[in-house]
């Protein structure tokens, strides 16, 4: 496996620098190649592969990861993201047809080029460290650009590895790493680029969203939220026993997309908790603290804020709440809260705690859900298919997955993403390519229409207007209290046509005159 290397600042004074070198390369236009793309893209591949167990073993250091989790949500996650990419890119790059484009404007070939941003700044986090930092650098070098990855320092062992796969793998002159904490990450934000891409809280995220604003610099933002469950009269307790407890044990409970709360019909509180206890035992029969495949939490920090946060509650702890801080555990811990302004709701825990708030009906737990004033990243109903129709209906979120615990993100080519206070932008997939692609509409005018344009060139008369009207005024088919009306949606497609006809006649006419003067 080889020694993990050490985790070391990266100088401030030469963050600059590298900044600037990477800028130089970009406008070398050598990012702009498909097949550079191509190959950095399948050098990361096997950097990945090579470096797994490395990689294993870091995450076991950083948040006690079992290798499972490490192989399932860091190492085959980036792999198969990145040969996604490689099989769809030469597809992806391609120019588009402008859509929905009237007849009369195909004759200046609207195109869509894609065009990538230029220089990105990449910020990681701690909890799934390989895969929120290096899946959207795959995005950012399928899509063209050059880029710097910093990487979380909470998570130390694991950008060690990852600065050894990127400095051993991919172009330096094109991708690099700057590690550290505050001060770097400072520096970092003091230089233009044309894209950030931030995963991590919402504070911080502010913080970069500001900061981005002084140099009108767009921002992706992967945030958190205080993500609701709500489970209903008709839902199988079993079941959504089974899959909120794995939601919230994965990592242990370190998940942004993970439910914060659940708000469950009263009638079925005993049922669900009795499961809770069922599905435990069958999850860690030896118990959860001697599991293999229980993790940790990340540091001390994180460790006293969620002890914090369960010694404040005045919920009724229900099953867990051991915890041990020599070895950062805290066992999976339901409680059942009497108020939306609990301790262990009123902020995202970001761990392996489960409060349960009993409500009356889906009506009011959908209504206890909208007045949660941040926008969740994600939304997990259960019950019948109506009701949960009806929660998607009636309520907003980044994303949301039917009787399950945030399945929507683990589909790697669904656009992930969240809304409001939850974050902006997606990536995942295709939506990889996109978040750091600049799609630059492109007309090209013939010379020979310059007869057809007279049109647009002062002066101004009235039959010019009534000319540009006839070539480009569409008819609505709707009066004037908004209800449509069949026969002008025929009209307007019979003016159409005459324009395109007319246009048609013009072209002949010059055709037909420029073969008659060679003769």
């Amino acid at each position: 496996m080889g020694e993990l290397p050490a985790f070391e600042h990266t100088p401030i004074e030469s963050i600059a620098s590298t900044v600037n070198g990477l800028r130089a390369s970009f406008l070398t236009h050598k990012t702009r190649d498909i097949d550079f793309r191509l190959v950095q893209l399948r050098k990361l591949y096997w950097g990945l592969k090579d470096n797994k167990d490395l990689i294993i073993e870091a995450c076991r250091r950083d948040l006690g990861k079992p290798t499972f989790e490490t192989y399932l949500t860091e190492v085959s996650w980036c792999m198969n993201d990145i040969v996604f990419m490689s099989n769809n890119l030469a597809r992806w790059v391609r120019d588009e047809s402008a859509p929905d484009v009237a007849l009369t404007n195909k004759l200046f070939s609207p195109k869509i080029r894609k065009d990538p941003l230029g220089t990105v700044l990449v910020i990681g986090a701690y909890n799934f460290p390989i895969q929120l930092s290096l899946g959207p650098l795959i995005g950012a070098i399928a899509a063209g650009c050059t880029a710097v990855l910093k990487p979380s320092e909470s998570s130390p062992n694991a950008a060690a590895v990852m600065q050894k796969i990127i400095a051993e793998s991919l172009d330096p002159s094109c991708y690099t790493v700057v590690q550290g904490a505050v001060p770097e990450t400072t520096a970092l934000l003091d230089q233009k680029w044309d894209k950030i891409f931030y995963t991590g809280s919402a504070n911080v995220g502010t913080i970069i969203a500001k900061k981005a604003a002084e140099t009108l610099t767009p921002v992706t933002l992967e945030l958190g939220g205080r993500n609701p469950a709500i489970i209903t009269k008709h839902a199988d307790p079993k079941l959504a026993a089974r899959r909120l407890l794995w939601a919230k044990t994965l990592n242990a409970g370190q998940v942004c997309v993970s439910q914060n709360f659940t708000l469950i019909d009263k009638e079925m509180v005993p049922a669900f908790v009795q499961e809770m206890r069922n599905s435990l035992r069958e999850f860690y029969p030896n118990g959860v603290k001697a599991s293999p495949d229980y993790g940790r939490i990340v540091n001390q920090r994180q460790f006293q804020r969620l002890k914090k946060m369960l010694d404040e509650s005045k919920g009724k702890i229900l099953i867990g709440g051991t915890m041990d801080e020599a070895e950062l555990f805290i066992e999976p811990t339901i409680v059942q809260v009497e108020s939306m302004d609990d301790s262990l709701i009123s902020e995202e825990s970001f761990g392996p705690l489960l409060p349960i708030l009993a409500v009356q009906d889906l009506d009011e737990a959908i209504k206890i859900a909208n007045e949660v004033h941040d926008t969740p990243l994600g939304l997990y109903p259960f019950g019948t298919q109506k009701e949960m129709e009806k929660v998607l209906s009636q309520t907003r979120s980044g994303g949301a997955s039917m009787n399950d615990g945030y399945f929507h993100a683990s589909i790697p080519t669904l656009a992930f993403g969240g809304v409001g206070s939850s974050g902006q932008g997606a990536y995942r997939g295709k939506a990889s390519f996109d978040v750091f692609t600049h799609r630059r509409s492109i007309t090209r005018t013939p010379a020979w229409i310059e007869g057809m344009m007279d049109v647009r060139y002062p002066p101004y008369t009235a039959k010019k207007q009534k000319k540009f009207a006839g070539m480009n005024e569409l008819k609505p088919n709707f009066d004037r209290e908004g209800r449509t009306i069949g026969w002008v949606a025929w009209l307007a497609g019979l003016v159409g046509f005459k324009s395109f006809a007319a246009v048609i006649v013009a072209v002949g006419i010059r055709i037909y005159l420029q073969r008659k003067s060679k003769l």
